[in-house]
C-alpha cells in the first residue's frame, strides 16, 4: 500500500482548492509565492508547526508500533504470532508542503515470515492492510508537556490520510513503477522548497542578511523563542530545517538492499569502469606512498607576521625593526612544499 500522512492545520494558508478560489478571494496560479503562507500571520500557530515537523519522527516511530497491533487485532491473531507469521515492511520518504510542515510518504507491505520471497498469509489482504494503517494514523497521539508560557500539546497525523494500494497488489492503475518514481522525486526534494536556508544559522541576527519568506522567517524565530522552553529538543540548531530533525529517507531492516550494499556495488562498477583491480583479489598486496606530510611547524612565518593585523599590543615591524615570528615556529623542513612535503598552520 502507498500511503501518504500529514501534519494537522495549524491556522488557514493560502492555497488552491478544488473550488478554484482560495479564501483570501484570489486564484492563485501554482507558481504564486504566497501558496502555504498564513492568512493571517498573527493567528497562525507557527509554535505548534515547528515542535509538530521536531517530533515528526516519534511519530512515525508510533505509527510502525501501532500498524502491527491493528493489523494483529484484525488478522484474530497475537503479536507474537504475527511476527511468526507475516513481517510487515515498510519505506518512507519525507517531504516539506509549502506551509513549512513535513509529511510522510510511505510503502507499506506485508510479506512472508521470511521476506518477500515467500508469499503472505491467506488472511493479508489490501482491504485487511488499508484499514490497518488507517487506524494506526488516527491512534498516534504525544503529548508534549508545558514548559513556561507554552502550554502542553497533543501532538498528532492530521485527518488527510491517503491509502492507495499499488499495483502488485492487485491489478490496480497505481502501479509499481509509478510509486518508484513519486517516491523518488520527494526522495531528493528538502527543505529548500520552503525558501528556508541551507545551512544552520548561528543566531537570529543572521536572518537579516538572508532573503527569506515572511512566513519561512517566522517559523524560524519560533524555532529559537522555542528553545529556552524545549532545549533537550535543539529547536535552534534544526531552525534552518524549520524544527525537523529526522531522516529524509528511513525503511525496515528488511523491506530492500541496505545503503552498505548499494556503496559496494557502485565502487564495483567504478573501479571495473576505470580498470582498477578489486582489492579482494589482492589481499596482499602492498601500498606504494607517493607523497608523505612533515610536520613544520605553527604560527606565522617571518613574512606572515608582519601581514597579519597587529593585536591592541603590538604593532607591524618597521623596516628598521626585525621582523616577529610567532613563538614554536620553524622554518619548512627540507622536504619543501609540494608533493612531497607541506608546512601546516
Amino acid at each position: 500500500m502507498f500511503a501518504t500522512l500529514t501534519a494537522p492545520s495549524f491556522g488557514p494558508v493560502h492555497n488552491r482548492p478544488a473550488s478554484g478560489q482560495c479564501r483570501c478571494g484570489t486564484t492563485h496560479d501554482e507558481t504564486d509565492p504566497a501558496l502555504g503562507t498564513a492568512l493571517d500571520p498573527e493567528r497562525y500557530d507557527y509554535a505548534g508547526a515547528v515542535l509538530w515537523n521536531n517530533y515528526a519522527g516519534q511519530l512515525w516511530q508510533r505509527f510502525t508500533i501501532y500498524l502491527r497491533r491493528e493489523i494483529a487485532a484484525r488478522a484474530g491473531i497475537t503479536q507474537t504470532a504475527l511476527k511468526e507469521s507475516c513481517r510487515v515492511s515498510s519505506g518512507k520518504v519525507a517531504e516539506f508542503q509549502k506551509r513549512g510542515a513535513i509529511h510522510f510518504h510511505t510503502v507499506v507491505r506485508l510479506d512472508g515470515s521470511n521476506g518477500p520471497d515467500v508469499p503472505p498469509p491467506s488472511w493479508a489482504s489490501v482491504g485487511l492492510l488499508d484499514d490497518s494503517i488507517r487506524a494506526a494514523a488516527g491512534r498516534v497521539a504525544l503529548t508534549v508537556p508545558s514548559s513556561g508560557t507554552h502550554p502542553t500539546r497533543s501532538l498528532r497525523w492530521g485527518t488527510q490520510v491517503d491509502v492507495q494500494p499499488i499495483g502488485g497488489l492487485g491489478h490496480e492503475e497505481l502501479t509499481e513503477a509509478a510509486v518508484a518514481s513519486y517516491v523518488a522525486k520527494y526522495a531528493t526534494k528538502a527543505a529548500e522548497t520552503t525558501g528556508t536556508t541551507d545551512r544552520r544559522i548561528g543566531e537570529l541576527a543572521e536572518l537579516d542578511k538572508l532573503l527569506l519568506p515572511a512566513h519561512t522567517r517566522r517559523l524560524i524565530e519560533a524555532c529559537w523563542h522555542l528553545d529556552d522552553a524545549y532545549p533537550e529538543r535543539l529547536l535552534a540548531h534544526w531552525s534552518h530545517m524549520l524544527g525537523f530533525r529526522g531522516h529524509f529517507s528511513t525503511k525496515s531492516r528488511a523491506y530492500s538492499t541496505t545503503l552498505g550494499a548499494l556503496r559496494q556495488t557502485r565502487a564495483a562498477q567504478e573501479r571495473r569502469e576505470r580498470g582498477l583491480p578489486d582489492p579482494d583479489d589482492h589481499r596482499e598486496g602492498t601500498t606504494l606512498v607517493l607523497a608523505h606530510w612533515t610536520y613544520a611547524g605553527h604560527g606565522h612565518t617571518p613574512g606572515e607576521s608582519w601581514l597579519a593585523p597587529p593585536s591592541p599590543t603590538t604593532s607591524k615591524p618597521t623596516a628598521t625593526s626585525p621582523e616577529r615570528s610567532a613563538p614554536n615556529s620553524k622554518p619548512p623542513t627540507s622536504a619543501g612544499r609540494g608533493d612531497h612535503g607541506s608546512r601546516t598552520a
